[in-house]
């Protein structure tokens, strides 16, 4: 939240260009206030040590260790064909581990001299391996030297705590460290953005103290105050920008959209042969509640796999329609569309045949639009669209289009949300002569404070029971590697279900229609070891498939369904599988969202370890649809004590989606859930932890909430006003305009 001008001032005036370029580039920093707002990511004491025994491969790491041996061995090369050549071999230590160094050629000279046995330094590189060891080549290194008048001393950077940034290849962690430490008087400037009575209330440090305390901590305590208040800055700057957007919302005109008492919506609930789920009642007077009112919608709706979203968002649909609307809902996939299209004609039976013959007396017609539609019934459908006699429109983002004009649009509902971009979702709301009530709706459950954070402008329900007759679904993990007997039974147990006359899906990462040489690759993989997972890619579709027809599946009816495959494929092919015509589908994850087979008992996820936790759920949710109980097999070749393993066992263990993206959340980085797909920019949480802070951020909404509501255009607090323009960089205002 560069506040001012002196933490406005850019970084190549105060550190220089060569410097100031490799941070814009490589961190994203470019004003001193940037820099200040670079934390650490951890601290190691003098006394105390990195952990050598868990280093990730492949990352950039900081480590502080002590030079345990160095040894310089000479050997011949091509450049050095008389033996002249020299490598330097230097063994680290933390007590936890040991870690190799290699120095080559020239570069062996200065580290020879100075990284001398029980000398302790910080060392930075890339880990690699080299004959079954981790080691770092040619790392960076800078000594700490204990010796109080050195220049570079622990104490010129940190006292007796060093901060460890977040680097990279071409800037190291104490390169920053120094080039903080220049910018850190600045901090003294930084206006704070809290009101006086929320900071004093929480006994908060103001923020240039809480700037320093975390670029230059004497205590753990220190980090601890600084962490706590910089937390509070970042949960209350963005929840007062999504109360200002909520507010502004409120604002807005829409139309009132109410059903009327014997309309469609009747006839549609008369004629449903069950009762609605506690949870779909509760949810559809939210929904309708919220149709009445003179300004928009936004309601986010939440439910577990299976619980009847469709049937809460057709309803809500229906009750548009009587009132002389129209309701779209878009679809991530033409599959997605075409099944979703199919459904609700189910459904609703005669009441779906507007215009036609046998239509009911208040039916309305039900059009599909999509890409690859022909010409004729696309013209025809944009035709239904434009004269209102389409009611309810179903499609993909073909709905979006500059050609599509709506008679009276309603109401937008938006199917599996993190989808589709917030444009795509802006564009369609756009086609209403007043802004649509808008429904969203997610299978992936969220975390209540990612509710809050990402979703913060929207209401959201919830739909956490299960349909009556829905079975439960077992899962279990196969490793195949450690117990190949574990996988012949997977596939008798897929032979077992379809001879009681059910069907299975068996799911693949890849298509396999890349190039021959991947296809072999995957082919010989199959009998692959957990050694060599790395090196061969991911399972293909086209392979498993021939694979099981010609062996563990031979004599059954066995197809292939892939999103490259023509759309008129595709359909056939649901429509063959949802018919029973095909015992087993060999698939990618374009089955994963609203593919609706009763009669699909049994699903095999070959390499499961390659899918997020929240994917494997969600395809896991495409059986025990019926009566039959579920079973999902996660096949997998990764070791036992692999963080891949750990995963797949996580989701075998618990169907409660909530809790799984809650482990899904602590698994993956903040920034992968508020990051790209939602804002396009940078992530401005830093310390905020939107798992473990969930108090601060349902308290910092309720402050914003108050602050907002009692001074919308933050008069009374400039500071704060100041701090949202910063945190509103052009590229998330545009994201919390359009959410």
């Amino acid at each position: 939240m560069d506040l001012v001008p002196a933490l406005r001032e850019p970084l190549k005036k105060v550190l220089g260009p060569a410097t100031a370029k490799v941070m814009a580039e490589h961190l994203g920093l470019h004003t001193v206030g940037d820099l200040l707002h670079h934390y650490p990511r951890r601290y190691e004491e003098r006394g105390q040590l990195t952990h050598l025994a868990d280093l990730p491969m492949d990352e950039h790491v900081t480590v502080v260790a002590q030079v345990a041996d160095a040894r310089l061995h000479t050997f011949a090369s091509s450049k050095a064909p008389r033996g002249k050549g020299q490598r330097l071999e230097v063994t680290i230590t933390d007590g936890s581990g040991r870690l190799q160094l290699v120095f080559f050629g020239a570069g062996v000279h200065k580290p020879h001299k100075e990284l001398l046995p029980g000398t302790r330094a910080m060392f930075a590189g890339k880990v690699s391996v080299f004959n079954r060891r981790l080691q770092l080549a040619h790392p960076a290194y800078e000594l700490l030297r204990g010796d109080p008048d050195g220049p570079e001393t622990v104490e010129s950077w940190a006292g007796a705590l060093i901060p460890l940034y977040p680097a990279t290849a071409k800037l190291e962690s104490w390169k920053l460290a120094k080039a903080i430490q220049t910018v850190l008087p600045s901090a003294q400037e930084a206006v704070d953005p809290l009101p006086d009575s929320l900071r004093e209330g929480r006994g908060l440090v103001s923020l240039p103290e809480a700037l320093l305390k975390i670029h230059r901590p004497h205590t753990k305590a220190d980090i601890e105050d600084a962490r706590a208040r910089l937390k509070w800055d970042e949960a209350f700057v963005l929840q007062v920008a999504l109360a200002r957007r909520r507010h502004t919302e409120t604002q807005l005109p829409a139309v009132p959209r109410r059903p009327s008492p014997d309309g469609l919506l009747t006839a549609f609930d008369d004629r449903l042969p069950f009762t609605l789920t506690e949870g779909q009642q509760k949810v559809s007077r939210e929904i309708f509640d919220d149709l009445a009112t003179d300004h928009p919608m936004h309601r986010l709706l939440q439910g577990e796999v299976g619980s009847g979203k469709t049937m809460v968002a057709l309803r809500a649909m229906l009750a548009v329609v009587d009132a002389g609307g129209q309701a779209v809902m878009l679809a991530p996939t033409e599959v997605l569309a075409q099944q979703h299209h199919r459904s609700v004609v189910e459904m609703m039976g005669e009441l779906a045949e507007g215009g036609m013959l046998g239509g009911a007396e208040h039916a309305t017609k039900v059009v599909l639009l999509t890409g690859s539609m022909g010409a004729a019934a696309r013209r025809q459908a944009l035709l239904d669209l434009a004269t209102g006699e389409a009611g309810i429109v179903i499609g993909t983002h073909a709905l979006i289009e500059d050609k599509v004009q709506f008679h009276d649009l309603a109401l937008v509902v938006v199917d599996e949300q993190h989808r589709f971009g917030v444009e795509q979702r802006d564009a369609l709301r756009g086609k209403g002569k007043q802004p649509p009530h808008l429904l969203v709706m997610t299978a992936t459950p969220i975390p209540r404070t990612v509710a809050m954070t990402v979703f913060g402008d929207l209401e959201t329900s919830v739909l956490d029971q299960l349909p009556a007759g829905r079975s439960p679904i077992a899962s279990h993990v196969v490793p195949a590697a450690d117990k190949p007997h574990f996988l012949a039974r997977a596939w008798e147990r897929v032979r077992e279900e379809v001879s009681n006359g059910h069907q299975a899906y068996v799911v693949c990462p890849r298509i396999g229609d890349e190039d021959d040489g991947t296809k072999k690759g995957a082919k010989q993989s199959t009998e692959a070891t957990g050694a060599d997972t790395e090196k061969r890619p991911p399972l293909a579709v086209l392979d498993v498939a021939e694979q099981l027809a010609k062996g563990p599946l031979q004599g059954l009816r066995v197809e292939v369904l892939h999103g490259r495959m023509q759309p008129d494929d595709k359909d056939a092919v649901m429509r063959r599988f949802a018919a029973g015509e095909t015992d087993v589908l060999v698939a990618t994850t374009v089955i994963e969202v609203g593919v609706n087979v009763p009669n699909a008992t049994a699903m095999v996820i070959m390499d499961a370890d390659r899918f997020g936790v929240s994917q494997l759920h969600q395809l896991r949710g495409r059986v025990g649809r019926g009566s039959a109980p579920g079973l999902c097999l996660l096949v997998t070749e990764m070791p036992e004590a692999s963080a891949a393993r750990q995963r797949l066992n996580a989701v075998a263990g618990t169907l409660d989606g909530f809790e799984l993206s809650r482990i899904d959340l602590e698994q993956r980085r903040e920034g992968d859930v508020l990051g790209q797909a939602q804002s396009g920019a940078r992530t401005s949480l830093r310390v905020l932890a939107v798992i473990e802070d969930e108090e601060i951020i349902a308290e910092a909404r309720q402050e914003a909430a108050s602050v907002v509501a009692a001074d919308p255009e933050l008069t009374a607090l400039p500071e704060l006003r100041t701090a949202l323009d910063a945190l509103l960089d052009e590229e998330r205002e545009q994201y919390l305009e359009k959410g």
